[in-house]
């Protein structure tokens, strides 16, 4: 019961901050474009991209140090506690510093990503703000995953949408005043380095055995530590490249790019808009199956993974319906057609969000069990097909061809490869159970689709008004398909069961 009432509580939390922050995203993206146009929408992402590559120095720490943590947390193992967040704390101002230097070095080699480079001022200096907007985040931030780990993930949502609402805000006087997208970043800087002081001081408070902290890992800790870190750094390599290279590859390699991941970015918006709220709920819940696992029961485990992956196709699932029966008609109707992506590129989109998806809770186990050892050379070979495949194809298809390279990639390793690894050796029982649910939840998610395509398609979508009836349509046949189907099923109980829990904790609040 304290596992589900912790992640009920980080679930309503988590999801009325993300409400809030999703409002002000669209609020704050529509004025930037407005202001600032499309050139700009495309350099913000060619950047986040350059510096997801930076990231790897990051070597995958955070998530092992997390791992780490589940089992001194729920034995009260305040001196392995200590010893780990010491650890952390090393290792993030190394990383931070490491970073730095590394992207300073890569300034002079900037204009080699891009094709076609706009004739945008002060060029090299709004990179340096993205980079230090980067080095920031890795001077505090540590602190956040003992709040995680310690089933209070909701602190991390408060405070996340505290500051984005000043973020928000900030950045908009500043485009209506001065129009400057140097002070636009300014503000960005200054409340990621606000969101951290202030989460490290709440994280002081609440484990007053972090101040002075001197402990240390012993030498055998340590060592089994740095196994997960390394495992880690191969999965950190994998989805980096996977999905970290794609404005990077368009940018460098297709005519036009910047402008194309300008238009690729208001999708991908709308998509990690839908996915964040997703996520908010699957990071709610990871502490909560840490801690599950901590008992090594392994049917009781297997029982909740069941109707986690159930709850995971009814989110992804329906929303990839709802995406690209709707997304087009958003874009339209939000900033204009001058903006829209071509049906097909939308269709890759939605295949590679839904199978991206759908991984979601074997690698929630997989973390939570320390399995990421088990499969560390997939991502390597993720990687490897990942742009072998996207830059062969760039020359036929152009984007597609990016898309296209993610879509294979990870349909040849990593769609089989988790759920593997975590039957093989987490469940120890065969995989075929899996691949037979992701099967029956494929087809029906397919059926959702296209039935939900077909009730709508005479719908004429000119106004918000009748977007919101389509978007009202698109869901209830979807919603209704999946209940229809799996309403006898235990997993279907139990989705209802938490669902339930979630809405009358909203009305308590």
């Amino acid at each position: 019961m304290s596992r589900l009432t912790n992640t009920i509580r980080n679930t309503v939390v988590g999801f009325a901050a993300q409400l809030i922050v999703i409002l002000l995203n669209y609020i704050n993206r529509t004025i930037f474009i407005y202001y600032l146009g499309a050139e700009y929408l495309g350099l913000s992402g060619l950047f986040s991209n350059i510096l997801s590559m930076l990231s790897l120095a990051e070597l995958g720490i955070g998530v092992a140090i997390s791992f780490s943590l589940y089992k001194p947390l729920e034995e009260n193992d305040i001196r392995k506690t200590k010893a780990l967040m010491n650890f952390y704390q090393l290792a993030y101002r190394i990383i931070g510093i490491v970073i730095l230097i590394l992207g300073l070095c890569l300034i002079p080699f900037l204009d080699v990503l891009i094709k076609d480079k706009p004739d945008i001022p002060y060029f090299t200096l709004i990179y340096v703000l993205f980079l230090s907007n980067t080095v920031v985040s890795y001077f505090f931030t540590y602190k956040r995953s003992l709040l995680s780990a310690d089933q209070k993930e909701y602190l991390n949502s408060v405070n996340r949408t505290f500051f984005a609402v000043i973020q928000c805000v900030g950045q908009f006087f500043v485009l209506m005043l001065t129009k400057n997208y140097l002070l636009y970043l300014i503000v960005v800087v200054a409340c990621t380095l606000g969101s951290n002081v202030v989460i490290s001081y709440q994280c002081d408070k609440r484990y007053p055995y972090l101040r002075k902290n001197t402990e240390k890992l012993s030498k055998d800790e340590t060592k089994e530590l740095l196994k997960y870190v390394m495992a880690q750094l191969s999965h950190k390599v994998g989805g980096i490249v996977v999905s970290g290279t794609d404005n990077i590859l368009t940018t460098s390699l297709v005519s036009g790019g910047l402008v194309i991941v300008g238009l690729y970015s208001n999708y991908l918006l709308l998509i990690n808009t839908i996915k964040s709220v997703i996520t908010m709920f699957f990071t709610s819940v990871t502490a909560s199956v840490g801690n599950l696992n901590a008992e090594n029961d392994v049917n009781k485990s297997k029982a909740v993974f069941n109707k986690m992956f159930f709850l995971n196709m009814c989110f992804y699932g329906i929303t990839a319906s709802c995406i690209l029966n709707l997304a087009n008609d958003f874009i339209c109707l939000w900033i204009g057609d001058k903006y829209l992506l071509s049906s097909g590129v939308v269709v890759l989109i939605v295949i590679n969000y839904y199978i991206s998806g759908m991984r979601q809770t074997c690698q929630t186990y997989n973390t939570t069990l320390g399995l990421f050892w088990n499969d560390r050379f997939k991502p390597w070979i993720e990687s490897g097909i990942n742009l072998i495949s996207s830059i062969i194809l760039i020359r036929y298809y152009g984007f597609m061809g990016v898309l296209l390279g993610t879509l294979i990639s990870t349909v040849t390793t990593s769609l089989w490869v988790e759920p593997y690894m975590l039957y093989k050796h987490g469940f120890k029982q065969s995989v075929w159970d899996y691949f037979g649910r992701y099967a029956q939840y494929m087809i029906c998610i397919i059926a959702c689709t296209v039935l939900s395509a077909l009730v709508t398609r005479f719908i004429q979508v000119d106004s918000f008004v009748m977007w919101t009836i389509k978007a009202v349509l698109v869901g209830t046949v979807s919603t209704g398909i999946v209940c229809v189907l799996y309403r006898s099923t235990e997993e279907f109980k139990w989705v209802e069961r938490i669902m339930s829990g979630v809405v009358k904790k909203i009305f308590q609040r």
